[in-house]
């Protein structure tokens, strides 16, 4: 198992990609902590079922009080934290005339700041042990921009790939590591609502010639967050079946 022992934060990690990480994280052999506005002691039960560690605790990621209190619980309860994966997200279909500054706030709120908060609570416990990973789920418009979404939306996450090297050289010296993972067209909930017009658009611009899975991406979080990748950090990986080549 290639996450045995290790000890794991992750936010947004009941739906779409952040459940696929958390499952196979768990298959793996990690011990899970969900971070969650709402009550999830259903899938928390589910993965327990499955012979996992798991704990799942109600927490506003957008407040930093909030958060801080909830990671210090969990490392208190598990004497430690190896890995974070901020995975939360929101995401706008404004278009930049019509897009509120509540919309604006909102989505840098959970893109940007609770993926700061998170990191900042958790990096002290890694620098004490001067080990550990975080990984950070960005996506391809932080790289090409926005298209269909409101621009906060790539904006955010252009923001979180530079948190991701920020993190990653300061945090170097410590031997703590910082990567991104940047999705596009993967079959969730989200993109199961687009057209049949859409979706063909889609793939069509997609040199693999087909949509990517919840499962592929987990399957790079968990080589980024194992030490199969103990000499990379700084990096965001494309997972997009050729759509953007950097």
């Amino acid at each position: 198992m290639r996450l045995a022992g290790k000890r794991v934060v992750i936010t947004g990690g009941n739906r779409g990609i952040g459940r696929a990480i958390t499952e196979r994280f768990a298959q793996e052999g990690a011990s899970i902590a969900l971070l969650a506005r709402r009550d999830i002691s259903p899938f928390i039960e589910h993965l327990t079922a499955q012979g996992c560690s798991a704990i799942a605790i109600q927490t506003e990621i957008t407040d930093y009080a909030s958060v801080k209190k909830a990671i210090d619980h969990i490392a208190a309860l598990w004497g430690g934290l190896d890995i974070l994966v901020n995975n939360a997200a929101t995401i706008s279909r404004e278009g930049v005339l019509e897009m509120s500054l509540e919309t604006w706030h909102s989505v840098m709120d959970v893109n940007v700041n609770a993926a700061f908060y998170c990191s900042k609570a958790v990096i002290p416990f890694l620098t004490n042990q001067k080990s550990g990973t975080i990984l950070n789920i960005s996506s391809v418009a932080a790289k090409c921009g926005d298209i269909t979404a409101a621009p906060v939306y790539g904006t955010s996450k252009g923001a979180l790939t530079t948190l991701t090297r920020s993190l990653a050289r300061q945090l170097a010296p410590y031997q703590i590591r910082v990567n991104a993972i940047a999705p596009h067209a993967i079959v969730t909930e989200m993109s199961n609502q687009w057209s049949d017009e859409k979706r063909r658009q889609v793939v069509g611009a997609i040199p693999l010639g087909r949509m990517g899975t919840v499962e592929e991406v987990a399957s790079a979080a968990l080589f980024l967050a194992s030490d199969e990748a103990s000499f990379i950090t700084g990096e965001t990986l494309n997972i997009n079946g050729g759509y953007l080549m950097d």
